[in-house]
Formats: C-alpha cells, sequence, structure tokens
C-alpha cells in the first residue's frame, strides 16, 4: 500500500504548486480556525456541564456524556484519517468533515434532551477525527518547502492556545448568554473555513485511491478504542476494576487492541497504517509526544481543579490563573518556527522538557496558602516549554515520510496524543483523589487530643463559639485541604520525573529532519 501513493506523488508535485501571498494567508487563517475550534471545544464544554446538566434536568456526571461521547467519537476517527483521506482526497474529506462539524454544532446547541445532545455530540466527534490531522497536512502540501516549519509552528500554536482559552471562553459564554452559544460561535467560522478552503484548494485535490474496506479492522477499532475511552471516561466513578462493568470494558479493549494490530499488519489494504512504526523517527516522536502530552495534560487538569476544590477559587479566576501559560507559547512559537532547520530539535525539545520538569517541581513546593500571584508565575515560565515541545516533535515524527503519508502519520500521532491526554485525566485525577485519601488518615494520626496543639486549638474554637461538633467539622475540613495540595503536590512531582525520563528517549531520532514530509521533495 505504501509504494502506491508514493508513485503517484510524483505527478501530484508536478502540478501542486506552493500557494503563495494573499491566498496563502486565507488558507492559514481557514485552517488555522478550524483546527482552533476543533480543539476549542473539547474543552469549552468542561466548564458549562452543571449548567448543561441543569437546563436538560440530569445530574452533573451524566451531564459529563457531553464529553466522554465527543471524545470517544473523535478518537476513533483519528487513525482513520488516513484512510479516508487515500479514499476520498484530502481536501473533500477536510472540507466534508468542517461541514459536518458545524451541522451537528448546531444541532447540538438546538437539543431539547440529554440522549439527543450526546447523539449529536458523537456525531460532531466524528466530523472533527480528520479535521485536525488533515488541517496539518493541507498546511505543509500549500507552504513552499523553506517555510514549512512556520506553517508547523502556526498549527502548533493554535492546538496548544485552544484547550488554554476553552475554559475561560466557556465559563464567560455560559456565565453572560445560555450554554447553547458555545456550541453555536463555532458556525460562522466552521463555515467560512470551509468556503476558503474549498475555492483555495479544489483544484488541488490528491490522488484517490479505491482500496476495498477492511471491515474487520475498522470493527475491531471502533470496539476497542470505544471500550478504552469509555473505560477511561467512567472508570474513576465506578472505582475502577472493583467495578465488574469497568473490568470488562478493560478486556474488551486489550483484546480488540492486540487483536487489531495483529491484524493490520498482515492486511493487504489495513485502515490504520501502522507500516509507519518501522520508521525510526515517527516511533521516537510520537512516544515523546504522547508521553509529553499524559504529564503536560496531568498538570493542565489537576491545576484548575485544586484551584477549584481546595482553594475556592472560581472557574474564571482558575482559568485566569492557568492561562499566563500561552503568553510566552504565542510570542516563541512564530521565531522558533522562522528557525527551525537551524536548530537540532532534539536539543530543543530537551530544553522544553527540562523547563517543564523544573516548572512542574517548582508547582509541587505549593502549599494551601499560595497567592495568586506566586502561582502564575511558574504558569508564565512554562509557557517558554510549549512551542519548544510541540513544534519540533511534529518535525521529527514527521521526518523522512513521503508527502503521501502525511495525512496517516498526522491522523495517527493525533490519535496517540488524545490517547495521552485521556489518559492522563483518567490516571491522574484518580491518583490525586487517592493521595489524598492517604494523606488525610496520615495527617488524622497526628490530630488526637493527646497532642497539645489540637487540644489548644479546640479552646479557641470553643471561645469563639464553636460548638464540639463543629469544631470536629472545621478540623476535618482543614485537614482535607491540606491533604489534597499534599496529594496535588504528589501528581507534579510525578509528572516532573516523566518529563526528565523521557529526555534519552527523544536522542534515539535520527537527523537530518529536514522538512516535513521531506523524502517527498528529494
Amino acid at each position: 500500500m505504501a509504494d502506491k501513493p508514493s508513485d503517484a506523488h510524483t505527478d501530484e508535485a508536478s502540478k501542486r504548486e506552493p500557494l503563495h501571498g494573499a491566498p496563502l494567508a486565507l488558507l492559514t487563517i481557514a485552517v488555522a480556525f478550524s483546527t482552533f475550534m476543533e480543539v476549542l471545544d473539547m474543552t469549552i464544554v468542561n466548564v458549562a456541564v452543571p449548567h448543561i446538566a441543569g437546563s436538560l434536568g440530569v445530574s452533573p456526571s451524566e451531564g459529563t456524556w457531553t464529553i466522554s461521547s465527543y471524545a470517544l467519537a473523535s478518537a476513533i476517527m483519528q487513525p482513520l484519517t488516513g484512510w479516508i483521506a487515500k479514499r476520498f482526497g484530502e481536501v473533500k474529506t477536510f472540507v466534508v468533515s468542517v461541514l459536518l462539524f458545524v451541522v451537528f454544532s448546531m444541532l447540538c446547541g438546538l437539543a431539547t434532551s440529554m440522549p439527543m445532545l450526546v447523539l449529536c455530540r458523537l456525531m460532531q466527534g466524528a466530523g472533527s477525527g480528520p479535521m485536525v490531522a488533515l488541517s496539518l497536512t493541507l498546511l505543509l502540501s500549500s507552504y513552499p518547502k523553506e517555510k514549512q516549519g512556520i506553517a508547523l509552528a502556526l498549527w502548533a500554536m493554535t492546538v496548544v492556545v485552544a484547550p488554554i482559552f476553552g475554559p475561560i471562553l466557556g465559563g464567560w459564554i455560559t456565565d453572560n448568554f445560555s450554554w447553547p452559544w458555545i456550541f453555536y460561535i463555532n458556525l460562522p467560522v466552521g463555515l467560512a473555513a470551509a468556503v476558503i478552503t474549498w475555492s483555495l484548494l479544489r483544484k488541488r485535490e490528491t490522488k484517490i485511491f479505491q482500496s476495498p474496506i477492511d471491515v474487520i479492522g475498522l470493527v475491531l477499532l471502533v470496539a476497542g478504542v470505544g471500550a478504552l475511552q469509555f473505560m477511561l471516561d467512567n472508570g474513576n466513578d465506578n472505582d475502577w476494576f472493583a467495578s465488574p462493568m469497568i473490568t470488562t470494558l478493560g478486556i474488551v479493549a486489550a483484546l480488540c487492541l492486540t487483536f487489531l494490530v495483529v491484524w493490520e499488519l498482515y492486511a493487504k489494504h489495513p485502515v490504520v497504517d501502522l507500516s509507519l512504526f518501522k520508521e525510526r523517527n515517527f516511533t521516537v516522536g510520537v512516544i515523546s509526544l504522547s508521553l509529553g502530552m499524559f504529564a503536560f495534560f496531568g498538570i493542565n487538569v489537576v491545576f484548575p481543579l485544586w484551584l477549584q476544590t481546595t482553594l475556592g477559587y472560581t472557574a474564571t479566576s482558575a482559568g485566569l490563573a492557568t492561562a499566563p501559560v500561552g503568553v510566552l507559547a504565542f510570542l516563541i512559537a512564530p521565531i522558533l518556527g522562522r528557525n527551525i532547520g537551524k536548530l537540532d530539535l532534539r536539543a530543543v525539545v530537551t530544553f522544553a522538557f527540562v523547563v517543564f520538569a523544573g516548572t512542574a517541581y517548582w508547582f509541587s513546593t505549593f502549599d494551601s496558602s499560595a497567592s495568586f500571584s506566586s502561582l502564575i508565575l511558574p504558569r508564565f515560565v512554562m509557557g517558554l516549554a510549549i512551542p519548544c515541545f510541540f513544534i519540533p516533535l511534529n518535525q521529527i515524527y514527521l521526518s523522512g515520510l513521503p508527502a503521501s503519508e502525511i495525512a496517516s502519520a498526522s491522523g495517527l500521532s493525533n490519535f496517540f496524543r488524545t490517547m495521552g491526554s485521556s489518559m492522563s485525566t483518567a490516571i491522574t485525577v484518580t491518583l490525586w483523589q487517592h493521595r489524598g485519601e492517604e494523606h488525610h488518615a496520615t495527617l488524622t494520626e497526628n490530630v488526637t487530643l493527646a497532642h497539645p496543639a489540637t487540644t489548644s486549638f479546640l479552646q479557641q474554637l470553643s471561645h469563639a463559639g464553636f460548638s464540639h461538633q463543629r469544631s470536629l467539622a472545621l478540623i476535618d475540613q482543614l485537614l482535607t485541604r491540606e491533604a489534597l495540595t499534599l496529594a496535588v503536590n504528589d501528581v507534579f512531582l510525578g509528572c516532573a520525573v516523566l518529563f526528565v525520563l523521557l529526555i534519552p528517549v527523544l536522542w534515539f531520532a535520527r537527523p537530518p529532519f529536514g522538512s516535513a514530509g521531506g523524502a517527498a521533495g528529494h
């Protein structure tokens, strides 16, 4: 399967000249906004869940199905991107994907019941799956070779900045308008992106291959990824493997994904192109990106949760405390993109992992009395690492691949990045809660009436008019606050260690990294 497209690419290369000037700028804006909109939608709903649940008359835990259903469909569609793009053409697939996303965004806003909203979110997620991967593919094929570093930088920035703005924008829209507007804002952006992309690229469509559908591979992928995503989303609420449902899902996911790998390695027309892992740079890049994303996302999930549940921050103020991470990232990305060809990308990502590890360790030193200003400083510094992490790793895993394989490679790496984020959310939140319980038990052992500090504190509360019952409840509250803070410190420290362990892995990548999709030009 790999040989046919690379032959095909030689015909395409001659007729697909890079875009320049206004058309290139327009395409970049259209593609960047469609990517921004898709990634934004993964996080914007998070803060609106209580409002959605309340308005549709369901519990907040049922409300989280709006998040799970979207992530589930998106995760299934991402590894299929390469196969769909080869069968229907990259431009057509991207434009249809954007239009499906827009239609189901509108239907999400119009939903009058929870089942209707979940179904529309499922379809919206399915539409979004190929969007992010193909947005990168279309950008790279439209930019001149010497400017592909800038294309990568612009693409990476939209992927990085959107999750930061998602919660802030979601909170603001929900507080000032109503929750359907978090879906309606996609309509003008998506329609504009689809119209601009189609008008500029419709005559630059890629060659189409009528390969038969790998039904067995498709069924194994849907069942395996579906069971895994469902297990990750619901494991924490159901006490993980103490629940028969979660155990069953775990077994189904393990069996289906194992069989999928074996089947796809020998299938004549695989639905997921696993042969990409024979490329050393692709394997190293995807491992570093997925595990790096695991640690990075873990920090970004637990930090605002800790601020809101333990330190009493509102959703908006927690959003503002997390936002400074975008400032330096936004400023450095274009500079890095412009000079990417002159740098050893392994050294750039090593620098990113060192900064991530340092700031994660810095976070692990805070106590529950940390001020807002002291918390935003490490978030600000962390922004330095973000472009140095995303941009070079995208270049590393795409290096040496023919242009015809970029869509498959991008879809597969996006799948692993999404899975890294999903697993991170499930594991770090569970770890935080379990460590919180352990710290609470340890702290409680030291709070006895035999301890002078305890009796002194109880006496102070008694003089202040607190009953004995209320005094004990207050002490328990204080212990919980400290226990959850110690637990969040443990999570941050774990993330710091993971970043350090990833550094040697990077150096297995083999230069030259050249331009993304560099093999096509050789």
